[in-house]
């Protein structure tokens, strides 16, 4: 599981209790050295090992993992994007965050053989997203691409191209901001990727969850394939991830 956005006062701690609770054995919560939001990874399977991202940027957003599942050593990252920020700073960590992900993204995919796994918060939306929203710049579309010039998939675009959902709402219009990107060669085997709007509908946050489910051989992923909107470009074990904001 990827947890974007979570606060590093008690709400932060209850929720880790709560996760360890509810069997989560293994649980990555980096400590922001200043009062920040940060990113959690949590397994209640196999063990999260901690390796570095490469990130240097606000690093307790985008913590790394590697996971052992039946031989095959998968990689997760979970990321957690700034927002734009306030008037006198906008954008200013946004684009930090942003620079330093995809500098650190080739070094971090090539120390995994086997998938790598990108899920969280982006705060951006793909290219050709419906609605059109012109809020978002031409770098933030580039950080979009970015993940597919370093060799990864969308893996909701891999299963459905040409689907329309979001998973944040503003008082007009949805956005497509939180994302799951799969290593091209592996997205084959996706599964499934969706939203689930129930977290959201119940009020425990307010976006929707995501959950990737990858599998051994060939899956609804399709290989070398791009859709209009997004990208999509091959061979392990069942495994289930939800990144949730």
């Amino acid at each position: 599981m990827v947890i974007t956005e979570v606060g590093a006062g008690p709400g932060g701690l209850a929720l880790i209790g709560a996760l360890r609770g509810h069997g989560y054995g293994a649980v990555l919560c980096p400590e922001p050295a200043a009062p920040d939001y940060r990113t959690i990874l949590a397994s209640r399977g196999p063990d999260l090992t901690a390796v570095p991202s490469g990130i240097d940027v606000l690093p307790h957003r985008a913590p790394a993992a590697a996971l052992d599942l039946g031989g095959h050593v998968i990689g997760l990252l979970g990321l957690y994007v700034p927002s734009r920020g306030q008037r006198q700073r906008r954008n200013a960590s946004k684009r930090a965050f942003q620079q330093s992900v995809t500098r650190a993204l080739p070094g971090f995919l090539v120390r995994f053989s086997g998938p790598v796994v990108v899920a969280g918060d982006l705060n951006v939306v793909e290219p050709g997203h419906v609605p059109h929203l012109p809020v978002f710049g031409a770098w933030e579309y580039d950080f979009y691409r970015s993940f597919l010039d370093a060799g990864m998939a969308d893996a909701f675009r891999a299963v459905q191209p040409d689907a329309v959902d979001h998973s944040w709402f503003g008082r007009s219009n949805g956005y497509r901001i939180d994302h799951v990107f799969v290593t091209g060669r592996h997205v084959s085997q996706v599964r499934d990727c969706r939203y689930l709007h129930a977290p959201r509908h119940r009020e425990l946050t307010d976006h929707a969850a995501m959950t990737l489910t990858l599998g051994p051989g060939a899956g609804r992923g399709r290989p070398g394939s791009v859709s209009r909107r997004g990208g999509a470009v091959e061979e392990g074990p069942q495994a289930a991830f939800e990144p949730l904001a």
